[in-house]
């Protein structure tokens, strides 16, 4: 593969810090929901930063087409790290850390993910030849989700801590640890995380690539960027259908994933954190599976076909979970939205690499992106109403999801035959 060695390194600094986000941003939720029981207040902010995030992330796109991806990576990592090494030190020093800043961490990591996954994507097509995009496609999926279940079992521990001879249920798995440690702390998890961001700085100052002959650096104004985004997508209206009918599972994802699971499990079904957790773990499992294997399910099969196969794939097991009570069934609501997620991300990044060029993907990106946010702010305005988070009604939200899925299902068969492969 084309600059293997800057690929082995990025890889190795997206593992270092998406591990350390990972368990924060499994802590910050369950921290709402299940141990100060705010989980409306949860909502409402999720529901404000993602919102906020709509113009961050116009502005995200047009950075990652007209500045080095690599420098960005390391200015990001920068500024996330010096956030949360304050954020810690504040903690020790007063003694916790207090719900204002907590809140801070979460939505500074939402606006890094923003634009660190498209600089991620756009930083691997980059360094990758047009015949190895789907397996690097597969690749960052399997790494980001390896990555996510080690997340997931350390967060079962950090969340929980552990007691000598007291059993924990890790994905399922009753086990007796013969170790004890302390629960850990908001401020500690925090600073584990900005020192992750630290180390990915180094590794990232490490690659060393030479950028392809052709691609250009847009430095025109901010606005004429972005309408250059949104001017490719006007006439490819086609590709503006696929990339957000596409883009739904991820949508109800984001939604399940930050506001849904917590409730779910702390409301409906009656259980802890490392029940919590574990879902993580099978939702990575499942998803690290379809990094492997989903182009080689469908490989007789074109992508659009393939992408509404997991659409209603994902409808039913919603539909699944909204109408039964079992943490079994719920872990393999987890595996499957995990398989269905990202064999559809997969599936979707092959094909947007394959007719998007590399100079305007970020920006191309970027409007799928906003209407992604749009979407995502309203289930959650939706689903944060109190209602919501009494009794068992949380149900309510997942058939909701499932059919927002079916409905984008339908769209795009609609438009099957005009897009192609």
């Amino acid at each position: 593969m084309k600059n293997k060695n800057s690929l082995k390194i990025l890889l190795s600094a997206n593992i270092v810090s998406g591990f350390a986000q990972g368990i924060s941003m499994l802590a910050i939720p369950w921290y709402f929901t299940g141990i100060i029981g705010k989980a409306s207040l949860f909502g409402a902010i999720y529901a404000g930063a993602t919102f906020f995030s709509l113009f961050w992330n116009l502005y995200a796109g047009t950075l990652i087409d007209r500045y080095p991806r690599k420098n960005i990576f390391i200015y990001l990592s920068l500024v996330c790290g010096i956030i949360l090494l304050g954020v810690a030190s504040y903690g020790y020093l007063m003694g916790s850390v207090p719900l204002v800043l907590v809140a801070v961490v979460f939505v500074t990591t939402m606006f890094n993910y923003n634009i660190h996954f498209g600089a991620l994507y756009a930083f691997g097509q980059e360094l990758s030849d047009p015949s190895q995009y789907g397996k690097l496609s597969s690749y960052l999926e399997i790494q980001n989700q390896a990555t996510s279940i080690f997340s997931g079992a350390f967060a079962v521990l950090l969340l929980t801590g552990v007691e000598s001879g007291k059993k924990i249920n890790l994905a399922g798995l009753i086990i007796e640890l013969p170790f004890e440690f302390a629960r850990w702390e908001m401020e500690d998890i925090f600073l584990m995380d900005a020192i992750t961001y630290f180390i990915s700085i180094f590794l990232i100052s490490m690659i060393k690539y030479t950028p392809p002959e052709n691609r250009l650096y847009d430095s025109s104004p901010v606005l004429e960027r972005i309408r250059a985004g949104i001017k490719f997508l006007k006439k490819n209206p086609s590709l503006f259908s696929f990339g957000n009918y596409s883009y739904s599972i991820f949508v109800v994802l984001m939604v399940q994933v930050f506001m849904l699971l917590p409730l779910y499990v702390h409301t409906h079904l009656g259980k802890g954190s490392d029940v919590y957790a574990s879902a993580e773990i099978f939702y990575s499992l499942g998803a690290m599976l379809a990094g492997v294997f989903i182009r080689k399910i469908f490989k007789h099969r074109n992508i659009v076909f393939s992408i509404i196969t997991l659409l209603v794939l994902t409808t039913l097991i919603f539909y699944t979970v909204a109408f039964t009570k079992s943490v079994g069934i719920f872990y393999v609501f987890s595996f499957i939205v995990g398989v269905t997620n990202a064999g559809a991300r997969v599936l979707r990044t092959t094909y947007l690499f394959n007719h998007i060029s590399n100079d305007i993907i970020g920006r191309t990106n970027s409007v799928f992106n906003v209407i992604n946010i749009l979407l995502r702010s309203l289930f959650l305005l939706l689903f944060s109403l109190a209602w919501f988070s009494e009794d068992s009604n949380i149900t309510w939200a997942y058939f909701i999801c499932g059919s927002f899925t079916l409905l984008s299902a339908f769209l795009l068969a609609r438009n099957y035959k005009k897009l192609g492969n």
